[in-house]
């Protein structure tokens, strides 16, 4: 049961203007509606949506709400704790994403070519949308306030492009005076009781060799606080005019990384319990070793950076293959594009289907990165007219499957802004996306799955 008390006058204020409102929720009974403005709560302007949520845990909180005929109303509610009140606001976060000051001499925003669309050019080093949304930010553009405010509100867990923990070298790879204390700011964070989660961008000759032990000694010394490490191989496009050189790895120099970090894994399941870091599943692939198994990862807690990708793949597809699978096409053939990087892998899959199931043929298309360069290999970042330029020709069978990380979010749209609708046209096949997932992988090769993107796509990394 929920008390309401209305006030009605009229102000002139900065607002949060309010989306959708949840049938039935506590907003929906007081008479808020889309479109509406969220002024302030407890007589407190909001700056963002951790103010919103703090705001709001109470049992008894004042809403000052403006109506979109400019009448604002005050609303007095009685709720029980953390309820939640049933608001979406038309910006998530309710404020300004903050923006990158950094520099960074691998930033692989600035090794985009020129003539996209605008959104991509964005930097993004915001915590909060490290906490929403798992982006990595490298702390650079924070306060102290701003740290124990994210202490305040438990903004847990929070990503850090770390890099490296030798002060001057992070000074000098991100190219901001203001880089050196990110030590003190992790160290700040953990005794505040928030996890973090830590990244290091490699850079061949730069940030390797002792100085990667330097960073993993740190950082794991900082354990549960700091509760994992990535380590992932740096992203060089073909766009580094007026950019540091910066040499590639390869299969001797992924070797040796592997090696090096595997004796930190050692020591760390030792001495904590736990590897705490991990590799990006790339240096694998380039040293052409296997693949660590699913119980290496321990929970995977850096998946969306790369990490463990193919293991819990893998793990998953083995799983759904165990079932009782249908496959009522009798014959159908089906083609599937990856980048270099995953080329193996998926073709060993996909022969793994056609030997189960008679009738089923599935041509795998391993394409190269023509649009920013063959050392990009992985399938987020293929664009449409690569995908044309390479299959134009090529038996295509009856569908074309593509990973949906390769669009943009909810749209049918490509990083060089051709769309679906264009591959279709060009290519006479019927293409469609399909999740990240060993379920619907095989459902959609098998031709049972339906039509779907990821409400989540693109590739967090190297970028701060």
């Amino acid at each position: 049961m929920h008390w309401f008390l209305w006030r009605v006058c009229y102000l002139d204020f900065n607002s949060k203007v309010i989306k959708s409102v949840q049938k039935g929720s506590i907003a929906d009974e007081a008479g808020i509606e889309p479109g509406d403005t969220m002024l302030s709560i407890n007589g407190k302007p909001l700056k963002d949506v951790f103010d919103y949520r703090f705001l709001t845990i109470d049992r008894e909180i004042m809403l000052e709400i403006e109506k979109q005929n400019e009448e604002v109303w005050e609303i007095e509610i009685f709720k029980d704790e953390y309820e939640d009140l049933g608001i979406e606001f038309e910006n998530p976060m309710m404020d300004k994403a903050r923006g990158c000051t950094n520099k960074c001499i691998f930033c692989f925003i600035d090794q985009l070519p020129p003539g996209m669309r605008e959104t991509l050019y964005f930097k993004d080093d915001d915590t909060r949308l490290s906490f929403l949304l798992g982006n990595y930010v490298t702390l650079t553009n924070i306060t102290w306030d701003d740290i124990e405010r994210i202490k305040i509100y438990k903004m847990s867990p929070i990503n850090v492009s770390v890099h490296t923990t030798n002060s001057d070298l992070r000074v000098l790879m991100l190219k901001n005076r203001f880089a050196g204390d990110v030590m003190k700011k992790i160290k700040s964070l953990v005794e505040g009781g928030i996890t973090v989660n830590c990244q290091i961008v490699l850079c061949r000759g730069i940030n390797d060799g002792d100085e990667l032990d330097k960073s993993l000694f740190d950082l794991s010394s900082l354990y549960p606080g700091v509760k994992s490490i990535s380590v992932v191989p740096v992203g060089l496009t073909k766009y580094r005019d007026n950019l540091p050189a910066i040499e590639p790895y390869d299969k001797m120099s992924s070797l040796k990384v592997i090696e090096q970090v595997k004796k930190w894994q050692k020591k760390n399941k030792e001495k904590y319990g736990s590897s705490i870091v991990y590799l990006a599943d790339e240096f694998y692939i380039m040293a052409e070793k296997p693949i660590p198994p699913y119980e290496h990862y321990e929970g995977f807690p850096q998946l969306e950076n790369g990490v463990g990708m193919i293991a819990l793949f893998i793990n998953d597809f083995n799983k759904h293959m165990k079932r009782n699978l249908k496959f009522n096409a009798g014959q159908r053939a089906v083609s599937l594009v990856t980048g270099v990087a995953a080329y193996k892998f998926i073709k060993d899959l996909a022969l793994e289907l056609e030997s189960r199931f008679e009738g089923l043929k599935v041509n795998v298309y391993e394409i190269k990165n023509e649009f920013f360069g063959e050392n990009v290999t992985v399938t987020g970042l293929l664009t449409g007219q690569d995908i044309i330029s390479q299959l134009t020709g090529c038996d295509l069978g009856d569908e074309l499957l593509i990973c949906s990380s390769m669009l943009k979010s909810g749209e049918d749209v490509f990083l060089d802004d051709y769309t679906i609708k264009d591959l279709e046209k060009i290519l006479n096949v019927k293409v469609t996306p399909v999740r990240n997932t060993a379920k619907d992988f095989v459902k959609n090769i098998l031709g049972t799955g339906k039509k779907s993107s990821d409400k989540k796509t693109g590739n967090k990394r190297n970028g701060n």
